[in-house]
This record gives structure tokens, C-alpha cells and sequence, in this order.
């Protein structure tokens, strides 16, 4: 375990050519409820897991029924971009267009799912090790699947060469120099989640966890909690110890690649930041902590019990809260009401 106190809060933007997260949720709630029909998920105060006053979890598991917050993202950029063709558009609306992606996870299922509400085609690429069984659910909502790569890395390298090669639009969840304006857009939708859970809570968070991967929920949730809550929640961000991107660019002040072997956390497992999301977090987050794969899996069927069952990823936010340690080194004591986010369905 590894805390790191931002030394960047309030300041300048770490990465210049790239834009801070959107705020405008009522651009996208809009959006969602007239082209996507998505129902709000629910916030429930969770019991016995840690010595807290109160801790509430957003629990995003049965969003728009593709088990994830990533619902909100991709199928998001789609719905926009048929919104931008028709007032009122339907399942033909794009067709013609094809999305690609590369996906170890629930970002391709929005990316598919997004298309086929619009008649567009999608075809994610994934690794070799990605489950076969993720793959059918991809086929599922309409995905054409191509297997390349030995990791996410090399697949999503595929994708973008088969974007070029084909005319096809590269959907990604992550952002780097030159690729802003699609996961801008994508990171946008995932404010329904933060302005649900501001409408929710009782009280005003006194600590909100927020995992991490390339940090596009973290990002988005962290940018709307202060436009709403102001300075006083203090924001952590949570990584896999064999991952921590966010960390350790924060700790050199510039996006670096934080190398690492894999890690259980696999939607979490990401070695390269988002620019988008570091600039919102080096602004918004008070501190950076990481945990190693057995910190956060040893609390899962605690979770599971009290009815919250997710998986490494998902729960990583909780994890942190039911560490002791973590509790100790980020001041979190018994009269804390804090808010995680379930970002994922148990696999």
C-alpha cells in the first residue's frame, strides 16, 4: 500500500494541450434519457464493512443492463453523434458507420450496444487472454470480435490501424496527444453517475473513493463532486499497486507509463493514464492511494454478504475503506460518511 498527497490540488493543468473533464451534466442527462432511456441506479448505505459513521455505495451494476458504469461512455459518443444527424433518431439512423475498439472489459459492450441502438457496426478487438465467454457477450449485442494481441496494449494498437485502414471511427475510453475530442465527449455521459450520486446522498460526503484505471470514472466524478460538494469531501484515488498510472504521474508531474505484472484488478490494470483524466485529478483529488491484488480480494465476500457482490475492480473503491491501514493514513475515523462507487457486476 502506497498513499501519495497530490501536490497539484487547485493548480495548473498537468498535460496543456489537453482539456479538463466536461461538468455539463445536463447536456448529457438530456441526452440519455431521450436517446438511451437509462433508469437511475440506486445508492444504498452499506453496513458492518468498516468503522465509519456511514458508508454509501453507488451500485452500477445494472446499468442500462450491461452490468457497469461504462454503460454511460461509449453508447454515450453514439447516441451524440445520431443526435447530431437526426432530432429524433432511430435504429438506422447510422448506418453505414462502423466503431472500433479494443476492450479488455465493459467499455466494448457500450461501444456495441451503442451501435446497434443506431444501426451502426462495431467491432472491438481483444487480447488473447480475454475469456471467451466475454467475448460471446460482446457477439451478443452485435460486436464483430477480432482476437490480436497478447494484452490490451497490442490489441488496441489493431484497432487503431484497422480505424485507419478502413475509414472507421476509433472509440476509446483513454485520451492521449491528439485524441481528445471522442473521450471527452464519452467521459461526459459518465456525469449522470456523479450527479445521481449527488442527488442521492444524505449527506455531504466527508470522503469519496474513486478506483482507477486509465481514470475516466474518476476523472468525470471527481470534476461534477467539486462543482457540487465544493472543497470539503476529500477525494482518493484507487489503484492496483501493479498499475499505478495516476500515482506515479502525479508524483513526476508529467504522464508517465507505470509498468507492472498483471494484476486481479484487470479493468483497473492500466499502465498509461488518460490526459483528460490526469488534469481533472491532478486539479480535483487530495490523495493517491494503492493497493495490492490480495488488499482488495480478501474483502470481497465481505462485500458479497452484505449485497454488494462485484469484482476486483469494482469493489476496489470499498476495499480501501475496509482497510485499516488506509483508514489510518487518510484520516478516515469513526464519524467518516464516505462514498464508494460498485462500478461492475460479480463476474
Amino acid at each position: 500500500m502506497k498513499i501519495t498527497s497530490n501536490p497539484h490540488r487547485g493548480g495548473q493543468k498537468l498535460i496543456e494541450a489537453a482539456p479538463y473533464p466536461s461538468t455539463n451534466v445536463a447536456r448529457a442527462s438530456e441526452l440519455i434519457a431521450r436517446c438511451l432511456s437509462d433508469k437511475e441506479t440506486p445508492l444504498t448505505e452499506v453496513k458492518g464493512l468498516a468503522d465509519v459513521a456511514h458508508l454509501w455505495a453507488k451500485d452500477e451494476r445494472g446499468r442500462m443492463d450491461l452490468g457497469s458504469f461504462k454503460a454511460l461512455g461509449a453508447a454515450y459518443v453514439i447516441a451524440r453523434h445520431a443526435a447530431d444527424i437526426a432530432e429524433n433518431p432511430d435504429a438506422s439512423t447510422l448506418a453505414g458507420r462502423t466503431y472500433v475498439t479494443a476492450s479488455a472489459g465493459n467499455h466494448g459492450l457500450s461501444v456495441a450496444s451503442g451501435a446497434r441502438r443506431f444501426g451502426a457496426n462495431s467491432v472491438v478487438y481483444i487480447a488473447d487472454t480475454v475469456p471467451e465467454s466475454f467475448a460471446e457477450r460482446l457477439r451478443a449485442q452485435g460486436a464483430d470480435v477480432v482476437r490480436e494481441g497478447v494484452d490490451y496494449a497490442a490489441s488496441m494498437e489493431a484497432a487503431s490501424k484497422a480505424a485507419q485502414d478502413n475509414g472507421w471511427i476509433l472509440l476509446s475510453d483513454s485520451s492521449w496527444e491528439g485524441y481528445y475530442e471522442l473521450p471527452h465527449t464519452l467521459m461526459e455521459g459518465y456525469l449522470q453517475m456523479a450527479a445521481e450520486a449527488v442527488r442521492q446522498c444524505p449527506q455531504v460526503p466527508t470522503h469519496i473513493m474513486l478506483q482507477a484505471g486509465v481514470g475516466g470514472l474518476a476523472g468525470a466524478a471527481a470534476a461534477y463532486m467539486r462543482t457540487a460538494w465544493g472543497q470539503e469531501p476529500q477525494i482518493i484515488v484507487v489503484e492496483p499497486n501493479a498499475a499505478p498510472a495516476l500515482q506515479a504521474s502525479i508524483e513526476a508531474g508529467a504522464c508517465v507509463f507505470a509498468d507492472g505484472p498483471d494484476s486481479v484488478m484487470g479493468r483497473l490494470d492500466c499502465k498509461e493514464p488518460s490526459l483528460i483524466a490526469l488534469n481533472g485529478l491532478a486539479r480535483d483529488a487530495d490523495s493517491f492511494l494503492t493497493l495490492t491484488d490480495e488488499q482488495v480480494t480478501e474483502h470481497l465476500p465481505a462485500m458479497a454478504d452484505t449485497g454488494i457482490a462485484t469484482t476486483a475492480s469494482g469493489g476496489a473503491g470499498v476495499a480501501a475503506v475496509m482497510n485499516a491501514d488506509a483508514r489510518a493514513g487518510l484520516g478516515i475515523g469513526p464519524d467518516a460518511r464516505v462514498l464508494c462507487i460498485i462500478s461492475e457486476i460479480a463476474e
